[in-house]
C-alpha cells in the first residue's frame, strides 16, 4: 500500500498551505477515481506520499469524511466507502438532473478558449483508449477533466459545488468501469459520447449536449452494474 500511495500524483506540500493543498490533492484523487471502493488509507502512508506531517493529513481526512468521501475506522485508518447498488442508482438519478442542468447552461455560455480546452481533454482521452494497452489512470483523469471543463463553463459556482460533492461519492466507482480491462476502454462508447457533447456545445445545442451526456452517464452506469461488484 505504501508503495502504491507513493506513486500517486500528489505534489509536495508547501508549508504555508499544507492543509489546503493536502485536502485539494486528496479530494481530486477521490473524484478522479484513482482510489477504489473499500480501499483503506492510513495517516502514515498518506503523510509519506505527500511529504508532510500527519496533522494536516488528519485535518484533510476529517473534512473529506464530513463530505461523505471517506469514513474513519476503529483502527485509526480510513477507507473509501463501499458503494451499494441502491446508493449508486440514487446518485445516478441525481447526476442526470444536476449535471444535465450544468451542461445545458454551459452550452450557452462556453467560450472559445473553454471549447479548445474541452477538445484537448477529449483528444487525450480518445488517443489513450485507442492504444493497444491503454493506461486507465490517464483515461480516468482525462474523463474527469473533460466533464468538469464542460460543467465549469456554466459559470454557476453553487451548482459546481453540488456536482463536485456528487463526484466525491461516485468517483471511486468510476474505476470499476475504466479499470475493467483494455477491451472496455477501447470498445467503450465514452469517446463517442464525448464527441457528441463537444459537437453540440460547439453549435450551442443545449438539448443535444444534455442527451449525449445522459447516454454517457447511463451506459457507464449500466456497465458498472453489470459487473455485480457493488454491495
Amino acid at each position: 500500500m505504501a508503495q502504491e500511495l507513493a506513486a500517486l500524483p500528489i505534489g509536495r506540500i508547501m508549508h504555508e498551505t499544507m492543509s489546503q493543498r493536502v485536502y485539494g490533492d486528496l479530494r481530486e484523487l477521490i473524484m478522479s477515481g484513482r482510489v477504489q471502493p473499500g480501499q483503506r488509507l492510513t495517516l502514515k502512508n498518506l503523510s509519506e506520499a505527500v511529504g508532510t506531517s500527519q496533522m494536516p493529513v488528519r485535518e484533510a481526512l476529517r473534512q473529506l469524511a464530513a463530505e461523505g468521501a471517506l469514513e474513519f475506522l476503529p483502527n485509526k485508518s480510513v477507507r473509501v466507502p463501499v458503494m451499494t447498488k441502491e446508493k449508486f442508482l440514487e446518485l445516478l438519478a441525481i447526476r442526470l438532473q444536476i449535471e444535465g442542468l450544468a451542461l445545458e447552461h454551459a452550452t450557452q455560455r462556453i467560450t472559445k478558449a473553454q471549447l479548445q480546452e474541452l477538445a484537448h481533454h477529449h483528444e487525450v482521452f480518445s488517443k489513450e483508449v485507442k492504444r493497444k494497452t491503454p493506461d486507465a489512470t490517464v483515461a480516468i483523469d482525462a474523463n474527469m477533466r473533460f466533464h468538469f471543463t464542460a460543467y465549469k463553463a456554466a459559470q454557476m459556482p453553487t451548482l459546481m459545488n453540488i456536482v463536485e460533492g456528487l463526484w466525491l461519492q461516485v468517483g471511486p466507482v468510476l474505476n470499476l468501469d475504466m479499470r475493467s480491462g483494455s477491451k472496455r476502454l477501447t470498445e467503450g462508447p465514452a469517446k463517442h459520447h464525448h464527441q457528441k457533447i463537444l459537437d453540440a456545445m460547439q453549435v450551442k445545442n443545449a438539448k443535444a449536449a444534455r442527451l449525449a451526456l445522459m447516454d454517457d452517464l447511463t451506459t457507464a452506469a449500466n456497465f458498472i452494474l453489470s459487473l455485480d461488484k457493488l454491495k
